[in-house]
């Protein structure tokens, strides 16, 4: 496992998306897993940047949101359909017929994830899977307990996650979603390369978890250990919990790397 260290936010997102701008350029028809959340806001500003200032080229790009909210038409502004087009996709020229994003308003939830994790490998498979993590540890909506070997599938919301996403609801808190769509960790796991992104204090211990923790269901992101190719992309606070690495570190301006 590879972690970068940034010395803040903005470098954290820079150097995410310089990975992930990389993974377009080798692969134009690239299939990715795309999250939502507030850590994820720089990358996809600097990854719009990048589309109208260098050239970036989405136009054969297939993305994948990791999860949806049960209950919400697309066009709700806390729905993930809207945040996805409000941050990126609206800005940059990707295909629409390439964006898939679970429907939370399907008369059938099971059908409509089985539909979705069929699609996904329809598409070839995810190329590069862009994680966030909960306080938990959870990766896309998979909380504590989840099955490692869980594929894309209707999911309750841990009370945790529910509390933390009220930000997102300031009008009326109670209004959070229950339940959602998410990308199951198998299917998360099957992904060709993994980055994780984290940012904050409050996600320090969650992430010294994923880095040195015992792997286990109750820690869903320190699944990440057993990956080939999995990179965790952190700013200093996240890392503030992190033991030395015993492979030592590069040094780079801003940044430094670690292998554990």
């Amino acid at each position: 496992m590879k972690v970068i260290v940034a010395d803040d936010y903005g470098m954290m997102s820079k150097e995410a998306a310089e990975i992930v701008a990389a993974e377009i350029r080798k692969k134009p028809d690239c299939v990715l897993a795309l999250p939502t959340g507030g850590t994820p806001l720089g990358l996809y500003a600097e990854l719009v940047r990048m589309h109208k200032e260098e050239g970036l080229d989405f136009s054969c790009v297939f993305a994948f949101n990791l999860d949806e909210y049960i209950g919400l038409p697309e066009d709700h502004e806390s729905s993930y359909n809207f945040y996805m087009h409000d941050r990126l996709f609206n800005h940059v020229n990707i295909s629409r017929d390439r964006i898939r994003i679970p429907c939370g308003l399907a008369e059938d939830p099971e059908e409509e994830a089985a539909a979705y994790e069929w699609a996904i490998k329809r598409a070839g498979g995810i190329d590069l899977a862009v994680l966030g993590i909960g306080r938990n540890g959870h990766i896309g909506f998979n909380e504590p307990r989840t099955e490692f070997g869980s594929l894309t599938r209707p999911i309750y919301l841990a009370k945790r996650t529910i509390e933390a996403n009220a930000r997102f609801f300031q009008e009326n808190p109670d209004a959070v979603p229950r339940r959602a769509i998410s990308m199951g960790i198998r299917t998360i796991m099957n992904s060709r390369k993994i980055i994780l992104l984290a940012s904050g204090v409050e996600k320090s211990h969650a992430v010294n978890q994923t880095v040195h923790g015992p792997v286990t269901e109750m820690v869903p992101s320190s699944v990440l250990q057993l990956h080939p190719d999995c990179t965790l992309i952190l700013d200093k606070d996240a890392a503030s919990e992190l033991e030395p690495s015993p492979n030592g570190f590069i040094p780079g301006p801003g940044i430094k790397t670690m292998v554990y």
